[in-house]
């Protein structure tokens, strides 16, 4: 039986308030590359890890989320894109690129179920990360199946220049829509306008009134506000959506460090307007993901969209990366490369 040593990311313990790096620890452990035969598992060498913001709602006891929770003691789990070293699935052979649920170490020992085989290779495979993989997918079921967006509508994206927003803004432009995003940089800004296409945007942090800020840009309201981040942006909005507006809720990360919520003072507009508020998990969207390769990778190879990704170095820098995410140090889409083999 072959050992090799495994060097994973370790949850200390349940986290309260803002993560911190320290709520991670590096450690080294051993690991067999062995299947037991008649496993239905995949043994996998991780090239390529995913820094989501929803990893903080599962890094906390509180289990009212409904998606689970880590184990204090145990590695991170998240997305990754691997290389099978050995499968006990006949669908997996030995070599075989795949993207899926993984965890946060050298190798990983995981079911073989939900897991995508890479067939395109003339991407950059981390790509698989983000475009291609989960973030793309939620952009693309979002604004499609949730949003339902019509030429000439008037799009809101918060968290623009994210994983997920770079993509929302674009896909909503090919479909011929004004399109204004809000980040928290000038540099965001400028990245939203000049790359990524969007008709406008603004620095959330210098605007002293979010609702005069949306009027400004959506004198006529919005039909479609991407929600990314919840609170006080998602307040503001409310006061300016169109009637029959859509609102699909992807995420709230300025709630996820928060002791005690922000409450929301506008949701009579719902009625008043008779707005659509929906929230969504990707994973019930896959069923397109063949469908949703065949919209994207034509855009990618015709060099029609873009697509920016901020790359950490190495397993040690993981911690890192992740808590970066909360104070906005990421500047698109936040990956990990474990290995370049």
């Amino acid at each position: 039986m072959t050992q090799v040593r495994n060097k994973q990311v370790i949850l200390r313990d349940y986290v309260s308030g803002f993560p911190k790096e320290s709520d991670m620890i590096i450690v080294d452990s051993t690991i067999n590359l062995n299947l037991p035969q008649g496993s239905n598992e995949l043994l996998l060498k991780n090239l390529y890890l995913s820094c989501d913001p929803y990893l903080r709602i599962l890094m906390t006891k509180d289990t009212t989320s409904g998606i689970g929770a880590l184990t204090p003691g145990s590695p991170l789990t998240g997305l990754g894109v691997s290389k099978v070293v050995e499968s006990g699935h006949p669908d997996y052979k030995k070599d075989d690129l795949i993207w899926g649920m993984t965890k946060w170490e050298e190798y990983s020992l995981v079911p073989a179920t939900g897991m995508f085989k890479i067939e395109h290779t003339d991407v950059p495979l981390s790509y698989y990360t983000g475009i291609l993989g989960m973030p793309g997918m939620t952009a693309y079921a979002g604004l499609f199946e949730v949003g339902t967006p019509k030429k000439g509508e008037n799009v809101f994206v918060s968290a623009a220049s994210g994983a997920v927003g770079q993509l929302v803004g674009q896909f909503a432009k090919l479909t011929g829509c004004y399109v204004v995003g809000s980040a928290g940089t000038k540099e965001k800004v400028d990245l939203l306008k000049n790359k990524f296409g969007y008709d406008e945007a603004f620095n959330y942090k210098e605007e002293h009134d979010l609702n005069a800020a949306l009027k400004r840009y959506f004198p006529e309201g919005i039909d479609i506000y991407f929600e990314n981040v919840g609170g006080k942006t998602l307040d503001a909005v409310l006061l300016n959506m169109k009637v029959h507006g859509r609102i699909p809720v992807c995420g709230m990360i300025s709630q996820y460090n928060l002791t005690q919520p922000e409450g929301i003072t506008n949701l009579a507009h719902i009625i008043y307007k008779r707005i659509r508020m929906e929230g969504f998990g990707v994973f019930e969207y896959y069923h397109l993901y063949t469908k949703f390769l065949e919209f994207v990778l034509p855009l990618i190879r015709e060099g029609k969209i873009a697509y920016v990704e901020d790359i950490a170095e190495g397993l040690e820098n993981s911690p890192a990366a992740l808590v970066g995410l909360f104070s906005g140090q990421n500047v698109g889409k936040q990956v990990v490369v474990v290995t370049h083999e």
